[in-house]
């Protein structure tokens, strides 16, 4: 019998079978992850040899990419499971900027065991051919079976290789069809998510650069038409963590990942950046780029450039052409830029603004800062009440910006929701539209004109962008701008499921209880609408829900009370969002005030806010359909609505 070598290996109280993949201690089995079993097996056959970080990796992850922590997890597992020896000593040693020893003596053992044999194979006969030689057949049955009747008799064998032929053509043929529909189907582009890049000296004057790197890489790649780039809003979250590439993949919805880090040193700034398959857990590129500080400018045109390389994409002339290297910049204003961008994120608009008009007193022809500037404009404007000087700011800026980069898909998008903000959604969609021409894949773009659509209503066009978008990036504006095209055409059911399940953010809680007051669950509506209030009082459309919930307790006096402080504010300050003012109809409309409804639907409509379809069946503005004041308004949304949808579709 066949005998078969089994190694085995003991060190102290352990015994480790790999083949069984067992490990005893004192005859006990120990519990261990797939993982951290197979760094045990790597560290007890190296016969106390150092083993490096990267050495380890590759032989626990073979063919795969995974982050330096999972390493480190999977150790200090290891060291839990395994204990101490009985003189004190760590089993498994680190060496500081190396890897790791296994300091223990290992016994390898080898027994000799029964080898398991494979079945054998029938037996071939020889059968000697017609020239004499050898040829291998299996053995001949005893007895025969009858021949089937279309061999016996050749007009039968005719009809059957007709039919055969026949069939054959059938398949050739829808085969060619079948590849023609294959080439006219769109190519879903790729998915890439770029995540803010870890600060590895924990430096907090540098820390502005780990997301307005990531941004500036984002925005280069914006053009090319075969990925599909989740924006820095979808991101921002990743800042300073270990990143779990399967969970985060799955997170964003992507199946290609850039993570990377820097170390800055007074004028030294080191990059390192990682293009990773998320599918497939593998590395496709990996680089690190040493550079003065005032070279920063470089980092988004090398990263992005590598991008391109490692994902093999081929790029059109134009988009060749728009990825070309940014022209120079002063450094000091480039340093303002990214702070003014970091800081956008982080929902400080005021102190944004100041750092972006930084950068442009020193240095006015870098486009993007202009098109950061009119964003933070705008959501001051919006979102805190700073309403006409800062709409005015931010139309100028997008216009400095275009006429210094024309084509600027960001711009673009920031100037189209000013746009339509403003009462302008006329002039939004072509901006939009000819985005859409630079790169038919921008989420942005697509979920902006949705935004556009619904404002003149186009309800079903607006969803079918809106849903685009999200096809696209499942994250697109998900915390800042909700799907309301579903609300307005009635399809409330659909319009809860599109907003976000797990959030904490005033915006989403105000619209998942504007969304349960349509469905007449207005408790709960009223829970929601409070939540957005404590979290976030001064956010316009907290303050409309605040006043709803006021009017589901019974509490008319002090909606209305609410409402009137919220308009004045607007009024004062001349905040130009139609939609919001909208709400605040509907809300006085509910608590029984008609006349500051009818105000109110007034600015709204002739703000720019006419969705004739909605507002001719919501059941919200019911107490107004008998005044004549309200048909008037109805019918200037009706002829605005017409016009629209003829001039542009």
């Amino acid at each position: 019998m066949a005998l078969a070598t089994r190694v085995l290996y003991e060190f102290g109280k352990f015994r480790l079978d790999p083949a069984e993949h067992l490990l005893l201690r004192d005859g006990k089995p120990v519990a261990l992850t797939p993982k951290a079993f197979d760094i045990l097996c790597v560290l007890a056959q190296s016969g106390g040899h150092l083993l490096s970080k990267d050495e380890l990796m590759k032989k626990v992850w073979p063919n795969s990419f995974v982050e330096e922590a999972n390493l480190s997890v999977n150790i200090s597992a290891l060291r839990r499971a395994l204990g101490d020896t009985p003189e004190g000593q760590e089993l498994i040693a680190t060496v500081p900027k190396l890897g790791y020893r296994f300091v223990t003596p290992v016994l390898e053992i080898r027994s000799e065991i029964p080898a398991e044999l494979d079945a054998p194979s029938p037996a071939p006969a020889r059968n000697e051919g017609s020239n004499g030689s050898s040829s291998t057949t299996l053995a001949q049955p005893t007895s025969r079976s009858p021949e089937p009747p279309w061999r016996a008799h050749p007009r039968a064998r005719l009809w059957v290789f007709a039919f055969l032929a026949l069939l054959a053509g059938l398949l050739i043929y829808g085969g060619y069809r079948l590849r023609g529909s294959h080439r006219a189907a769109p190519v879903e582009p790729r998915r890439l998510a770029i995540l803010p890049f870890q600060n590895l000296n924990r430096d907090p004057k540098s820390d502005f650069l780990g997301f307005s790197l990531a941004d500036a890489v984002i925005t280069k790649l914006g053009y090319v038409s075969a990925l599909s780039v989740r924006p820095s809003s979808a991101v921002q979250r990743y800042r300073d963590q270990v990143i779990d590439i399967s969970k985060v993949a799955g997170e964003l919805n992507v199946d290609t990942l850039l993570t990377g880090n820097f170390i800055r040193e007074g004028d030294d700034l080191r990059v390192t950046a990682q293009l990773i398959d998320a599918t497939k857990q593998s590395l496709l590129w990996k680089e690190t780029f040493d550079l003065k500080y005032e070279k920063l400018l470089r980092v988004q045109d090398d990263v992005a450039h590598q991008i391109i390389k490692g994902l093999e994409l081929n790029l059109s002339p134009s988009e060749a052409e728009r990825l070309r290297p940014e022209a120079p910049i002063n450094p000091r204003a480039y340093e303002y830029y990214l702070r003014g961008v970091d800081l956008y994120s982080r929902g400080e608009f005021g102190l944004a603004i100041m750092m972006l008009e930084a950068s442009n007193q020193i240095d006015a022809n870098y486009p993007l800062t202009w098109a950061q500037l009119g964003r933070a404009y705008t959501a001051n404007a919006s979102f805190q009440f700073g309403g006409r000087d800062y709409y005015r700011k931010a139309q100028a800026a997008f216009e400095k910006a275009l006429s210094l980069r024309p084509e600027e898909i960001d711009t673009r998008v920031y100037m189209a929701n000013l746009l339509t903000d403003t009462g302008n959604v006329e002039q939004a969609v072509p901006l939009l539209r000819e985005a859409l021409k630079t790169n038919p894949n921008h989420a942005e773009v697509h979920w902006e004109l949705g935004y556009a659509y619904r404002f003149a209503g186009m309800l079903p066009e607006s969803a079918r962008e809106c849903e685009r978008a999200r096809e696209l990036d499942p994250g697109v504006k998900l915390h800042t701008s909700a799907l309301n095209a579903y609300l307005y055409l009635g399809e409330y059911d659909k319009f809860l499921e599109s907003l976000p399940r797990e959030s904490n953010v005033a915006f989403d809680f105000f619209y998942r209880g504007f969304g349960e007051y349509y469905k007449n669950d207005r408790t709960q509506a009223a829970n929601d609408f409070d939540h957005a209030f404590e979290l976030e009082p001064s956010l316009l459309q907290a303050q409309i829900g605040e006043a709803l919930s006021s009017g589901v307790r019974n509490q008319q006096a002090q909606g209305i009370a609410r409402l009137r402080d919220t308009e004045k504010k607007i009024q004062e300050r001349d905040v130009r969002d139609p939609e919001a003012t909208y709400k605040i109809a509907q809300a006085y409309a509910i608590l029984s005030d008609k006349a500051s409804a009818l105000r109110m639907l007034q600015r709204s409509v002739e703000g720019g806010f006419f969705p004739y379809p909605y507002l001719a069946s919501d059941p919200l503005l019911n107490s107004l359909r008998q005044d004549p004041a309200f048909t008037v308004l109805l019918e200037k949304a009706r002829q605005r609505h017409e016009n629209f949808r003829t001039k542009v579709f």
